[in-house]
This record gives C-alpha cells, sequence and structure tokens, in this order.
C-alpha cells in the first residue's frame, strides 16, 4: 500500500493540527503514551501465516486480468508482508505473512482476526521477547472475523478484555501491531464513531478511529489509556490502500462472547432464516403495509432447503422475531442471535394481514471456501508445449467468460511451443478443440501434435470475446 502524500500548501495545516493534537487541554496527549506502551507492547506478537498455495488456473486468472502496475504493487507488498522462509509472489509457491495479535491468557491464548488464519497450512507467532513458537487454531468464528490461538511458551503477560462502553467519542485511543510486516509499531488518534456497519460484515456494529491502521495490524488491539482493550483492530476504509484516518476496530465486548465460545466449543454456534430481504420504502409500505411509514424488512427470497421453507413466503413483510422489532439493517444481528435447532416468534405482513408465525431457526453456515481455489494443479501438453487447468466459474468469471459452460485456462506456455507459436497466451480461456467441448485436463492432455498439413482449430476466449486460433506447430496461422 501506498502512503499519502500532503502537497506543500497542506504543511501549515497539518502543522497547526499537530499543535491542536498536542494541546494541554488533552490530558491524554500532555502525559504521552510511553507508559501505557511498555504495559502493554509485551502482550502484543506477530502472527506468522504459511499461505496456502494458489491453484495454477487462479495464478493464469490473475496473470491476465490485473493492471501491471498493481502487480507491481501487489508484488512490493508481499515482500513487506513477507516473513521467515516466504518465496516471491510471482512463484505462485506457498508464502508467509505477518498479522498481529494479542495475549489474553497467561496460558498462551491469543486473539487475532479469522481472515489472518484461515486456510493456512501453519501458523506460528513472534512474542514480543523475539521467540518464535507454533500455533493451534482453537477456532474461527466467520460472522465476527475472530480466531482464537492457544501457544505453549511458559507464563505469558495478558491484556484484559473489557467493554468498549468505557470509551466515548472523542476519547483517545491507541493501536499497537505489525503494520505492514515492519515490526511492532504504536498509532494514537481518538474514538470517532460508534456503531458503524460496513458491508462486508452486516452483523458487527464497529468502532470507528482515527488511529493509523494498515496491512499487518489485522487482530491486533485497540486500547484505552489504562492498557484495557476496547477493540481488535480488523478493516480500513481507504481509496489508496493505506491509512486515511478510517479504521475499524470489532467491539471487545463481542470478541470476549465469541472467545469464550470459541474456548469451550471451537465455534460459535449462530441462527439463520435462509432468507433474502430488502429494505422498506414509504412506497413499498403503503403497497404491502397500508401506510406511510417503512417498518420490517422485505422478503425477496426463501432458500428452497433453508430452515424457513414453507413457514415464510417471498413477499412477506418480516416486522419482528423472537419480540425483537426488525428491518433491514437489523435483521441479520437479530438472527445471528438466535438458537440455532429451536423456534422464534415471527411476526409478518402477508397478503395486507399480520400474523404470527413460529419459525424454524438453522445453523448460520460458514462462508464458501475461495473457488478460485479450486483450481487445482495444471497439466502439461506435451504435443501442443503448454500448461492447462480446469476453469472454475468464478475463474471463467474473472476471464469474463462466465457464459461459458467449461474450458481449460492456459497455465504455460514453452516459448517455441506450437501453442505459443499459434498466438495462445496465459490466462487464455479454451473451451473447444475442433467441434469437441473441453470439459476436463484429460480432453486435451492427448491431443495430437498438430501440423501445417494437420492444424488442430482451438476455439479461446480473451478479454471476454471467443475467437478460433489454428495450432500448426510453427507461426504460420
Amino acid at each position: 500500500m501506498l502512503s499519502l502524500e500532503r502537497s506543500a500548501s497542506q504543511n501549515s495545516v497539518a502543522a497547526a493540527a499537530l499543535l491542536l493534537l498536542f494541546h494541554p487541554a488533552s490530558g491524554a496527549a500532555t502525559g504521552g503514551y510511553a507508559a501505557l506502551v511498555r504495559q502493554a507492547a509485551p502482550s502484543v506478537v506477530a502472527v506468522l501465516v504459511e499461505e496456502q498455495e494458489q491453484g495454477a488456473g487462479q495464478r493464469a486468472a490473475e496473470r491476465a486480468t490485473a493492471d501491471p502496475q498493481y502487480n507491481d504493487l501487489r508484488a512490493f507488498m508481499r515482500r513487506m508482508l513477507s516473513g521467515p522462509g516466504s518465496s516471491d509472489a510471482g512463484t505462485g509457491s506457498a508464502g508467509s505473512a505477518l498479522a498481529s495479535g494479542f495475549i489474553i491468557g497467561v496460558d498462551g491464548l491469543i486473539v487475532t482476526n479469522r481472515h489472518v488464519v484461515v486456510g493456512a497450512r501453519a501458523v506460528r507467532v513472534k512474542l514480543a521477547d523475539g521467540r518464535e513458537v507454533p500455533a493451534q487454531v482453537i477456532g474461527v468464528d466467520a460472522t465476527t472475523d475472530i480466531a482464537l490461538l492457544r501457544v505453549s511458551a511458559g507464563r505469558l503477560p495478558a491484556l484484559r478484555l473489557e467493554s468498549s462502553d468505557k470509551v466515548s467519542v472523542g476519547d483517545p485511543v491507541v493501536a499497537i501491531g505489525n503494520p505492514f510486516g515492519l515490526g511492532q509499531s504504536v498509532t494514537a488518534g481518538i474514538l470517532s464513531a460508534r456503531a458503524r456497519v460496513l458491508e462486508e460484515d452486516p452483523y458487527i456494529d464497529f468502532l470507528q478511529t482515527d488511529a493509523a491502521i494498515n496491512l499487518g495490524n489485522s487482530g491486533g488491539p485497540l486500547l484505552a489509556t489504562d492498557g484495557a482493550v476496547v477493540g481488535v483492530t480488523t478493516a480500513i476504509v481507504s481509496p489508496s490502500g493505506g491509512s486515511v484516518g478510517l479504521g475499524f476496530a470489532i467491539p471487545a465486548e463481542t470478541v470476549a462472547s465469541v472467545v469464550a465460545e470459541l474456548e469451550a466449543h471451537g465455534r460459535v454456534n449462530r441462527g439463520y432464516l435462509g432468507i433474502d430481504v430488502q429494505a422498506m420504502t414509504p412506497a413499498l409500505a403503503r403497497a404491502l403495509l397500508g401506510r406511510e411509514t417503512p417498518a420490517g424488512a422485505l422478503i425477496t427470497a426463501v432458500e428452497p432447503q433453508g430452515p424457513t421453507a414453507g413457514q415464510l413466503l417471498a413477499g412477506d413483510v418480516l416486522l419482528s422475531i423472537g419480540s425483537k422489532p426488525v428491518n433491514f439493517a437489523t435483521l441479520g444481528k437479530v438472527a445471528v442471535r438466535l438458537a440455532p435447532g429451536t423456534t422464534a416468534d415471527a411476526s409478518v405482513v402477508r397478503d395486507g394481514v399480520e400474523l404470527s408465525l413460529a419459525v424454524t431457526i438453522g445453523q448460520l453456515p460458514d462462508p464458501p471456501d475461495n473457488p478460485l481455489q479450486t483450481g487445482g494443479p495444471d497439466t502439461w501438453v506435451p504435443n501442443l508445449e503448454l500448461g492447462v487447468a480446469n476453469a472454475t466459474t468464478e475463474i471463467r468469471k474473472a476471464l469474463k467468460a462466465q457464459d461459458e459452460g467449461g474450458g481449460l485456462i492456459v497455465t504455460q506456455l514453452r516459448r517455441t511451443g506450437p501453442g505459443a507459436l499459434a498466438g495462445l497466451k496465459i490466462g487464455d480461456l479454451i473451451t473447444h478443440a475442433g467441434t469437441k467441448r473441453l470439459e476436463d485436463v484429460a480432453d486435451l492432455a492427448a491431443v495430437s501434435k498438430p501440423t501445417s498439413a494437420l492444424p488442430l482449430l482451438l476455439r479461446v476466449v480473451r478479454n471476454g470475446s471467443p475467437g478460433f486460433i489454428a495450432v500448426t506447430g510453427s507461426e504460420d496461422r
């Protein structure tokens, strides 16, 4: 990520802002944060993750669709985040990345973010005293993006999770983490807002802070001035990729309840209704409720095999569930707090009539694995001197070929081989050999060696556009 740059005309404004930041009116600022950092820093750790190896098809799709400038930045960032034993991003082999975490139990319990460790081959933790030890993933919670680790390293200094209510908007807060893998760093700011909802995480009321948070801070603590953890830093909103003062943390009380479940059961059971909803508008309220003021959430779809199939219908307006009023913004937060396997009373308006129904609560499923990772290794086609991999739905979508029913993505090319000489490129999607549709790498692996007299006709999709290529074994196309 690139740091923000300030123009010369902004320097006077920046200087004024610095003067205000350290104005004696701010009690925390006058004394600084050195004592707090001495107290808390030994409990903050670096989380070293050995990442899963990408599928060959994913690498080819990324190479074919990415902006060259983005690729350069991504390679730079990968180097900045690399830990011991990592390899260059361009090789596509497994590597290591750094994030943050903090100790909450003297016996070695550590909190970090789920997105830091999910799918990792192995997780290690680097302690403040320099020791590097393997970590066991006790459990993860996709809904809150919290993960609980355990290390065996003797008695360790722990931080305490307290309610985020102890800090008010405008109070100073401090973030400690490992931004960009540079090592432990401390940033300070204020609590900017409460109860922020991000589109990607509709179940969490985030804390917002202007303390600088960057890539690598994920999983680190957000601290009150007395050293209590009030949040776990997890996300930023940034047009540049670097901190612009819009950082977000999961409230500590949410983290504490999740950690208790993970330690006891290894997962958190959450309620699920299996419905899609949209927000009510005044026009919809008039049409469906017979009143001007919107209320509830309009059900747009019900999963055929979901827990409420046959109970709720598309077109119902869900007003409340489990005695709690709901709307589009709050339904998800209410539903996940219901106990799976139970029933709950729901109030709905159906065809203009308000009904009370008993609906079944299901188990919220974990998000699916990244479909790009399922592309698997590639297969070498000796007579064309190229490698291909099966193209997943997501790979075809990335290649703007979502309407194709199958196909093979080109992952490797020998520069002097028949495929390269015919003009094929890495990232091309080959859908047919002649009139034969290609569904699996085996369909192309045994193809005969093409010649000028007996060329091989391939249908290829590139940048969303299909066309045919005649492979002859020479540059004559």
